[in-house]
């Protein structure tokens, strides 16, 4: 428990880090390159408990001790007085659009930083699975829907789907707007149907995090514990399991899935199991003694069986030339882009619910789930955070830099800055709008923890 709480933790800082500083940078390299004078560049907020003064400019680099942004400071008349030889280095003196450019470059080096991501992921060529129905629970609006186990989902209303990515944001924004979600299905067997699930005026509730198949009743497909084939001499062998046998238990422990046989027999290396298993409709159980391998350092518990060949018709591999993975990036940062500010707008209207919004210590979990998975999954959850914190970033809020764009823009429409009791005004609301959000978050956090 106390090392996952201190994974968790450390992928936060980790991750928090590098896409603040990714996002500073933005801010001070255009800030560099239009004449500006940075001042200091900091990651984190508060004291600094490390600091270095370098270059022509004396810029002051530090890592302050509370990890949860960062900021660029550029000489501005409006704080201090100024040099008359750096006055015309000074933020707010120099021309309207390259003040524009430098708060888009924060928001604009995210958005990079997530097709770099995705590029680098993409490049080696990726194994998806197909959009497929597992289980379908019985009454539910799945099942008056007409999905059957083992039905792939080949389009959602108008748009063809290749993978549960694509599957699950046309889902999610077709139910939004009026509680309907037209399928594309094609059976085990090749046919192709039409069917259309409904879920009316539930469409809300669905939206809430971990709840939209539980809602919609039924499971993300996913390879049975089934053997297909036998490692010859390894420990199923040796107990006399055969191929077609279906795995119900390992210790008591139900292996519905392949996957989660997987995770029960991982952590048994070398120990004796009993293992419930199907055979011919009639179930039974037998004792093996696992075997095992190394993974990634770690000795792990081996039953000795593989996947039937079947379950290769629901996995394919996208393989992408190094352009083409560059222009998949792209597309997949855009697209999640589009995405994440429709989701907001429908947080707004009410139709989306407000319990999407995190905290720090939701995504501190899943930055720790992602890391330990690997260094792929924690990339591409980067990623997505930093998409997150990029639309973020350009909400009209005035202590955002969307919201400093919106100063920028009126000052060059009325030919002179905003009064000086109109910016207080608006960073007094804009910190009452984050207090706001930052509440909500926290408390979508706990309820989390003690749901």
């Amino acid at each position: 428990m106390m090392g996952n709480a201190l994974i968790s933790i450390l992928a936060f800082v980790a991750a928090i880090s590098i896409l603040v500083a990714v996002h500073e940078y933005g801010h001070y390299i255009v800030g560099r390159w239009t004449g500006m004078k940075v001042l200091r560049f900091s990651i984190g907020f508060g004291k600094p408990i490390w600091s270095r003064v370098a270059g022509k400019d004396q810029t002051e680099y530090c890592v302050s001790a509370i990890p949860l942004g960062g900021y660029v400071r550029f000489l501005d008349s409006r704080e201090g007085p100024v040099d008359p030889e750096d006055e015309g280095r000074a933020f707010n003196h120099r021309p309207i659009p390259a003040r524009i450019a430098v708060l888009l470059a924060g928001p604009a080096f995210n958005f990079f930083f997530a097709i770099i991501a995705y590029w680098m992921l993409l490049a080696g060529g990726v194994m998806a699975l197909k959009p497929a129905v597992g289980v379908v629970t019985p009454d539910s609006y799945a099942d008056k829907a007409g999905l059957v186990f083992g039905d792939k989902i080949v389009g959602v209303g108008e748009v063809e789907t290749t993978d549960w990515e694509s599957t699950l944001v046309q889902i999610l924004e077709n139910m939004v707007v009026d509680g309907r979600v037209p399928l594309t299905l094609e059976s085990e067997g090749g046919r192709i149907r039409s069917t259309v699930i409904d879920v009316g005026d539930d469409r809300t509730r669905l939206t809430e995090p971990g709840l939209l198949f539980e809602g919609l009743g039924f499971e993300v497909w996913q390879p049975p514990a089934e053997i297909g084939a036998l490692s010859p001499g390894g420990a199923a062998e040796s107990a006399g399991l055969r191929v077609g046998d279906r795995i119900v238990s390992i210790d008591g422990e139900p292996t519905k899935t392949f996957s989660a046989l997987v995770g029960v027999v991982s952590s048994r290396a070398n120990q004796p199991v009993a293992v419930e298993y199907e055979r011919s409709g009639r179930t039974a159980t037998v004792d093996v003694i696992l075997g095992e391998h190394e993974v990634d350092g770690e000795q792990r518990g081996l039953l000795g069986i593989s996947l039937p060949e079947t379950s290769a018709d629901y996995y394919y591999l996208r393989s992408y030339t190094p352009l083409q993975s560059l222009g998949e990036a792209m597309n997949k940062t855009w697209t999640s882009t589009l995405f994440t500010v429709r989701m907001l707008g429908r947080m707004v209207t009410g139709d989306v619910s407000i319990k999407n919004i995190s905290g720090p210590i939701n995504i501190g979990q899943i930055a720790g789930e992602s890391a330990q998975r690997g260094a792929s999954y924690f990339l591409g959850f980067l990623a997505i955070v930093s998409i997150s914190l990029g639309v973020l970033n350009l909400l009209p809020i005035p202590v955002l830099d969307g919201g400093q764009i919106v100063y920028q823009l009126v000052e060059m429409l009325k030919g002179s800055p905003m009064t000086e009791r109109a910016q207080v005004l608006g960073q007094q609301v804009g910190i009452f709008a984050l207090l706001l959000l930052m509440s909500f978050a926290f408390y979508n956090d706990i309820a989390r923890i003690l749901s």
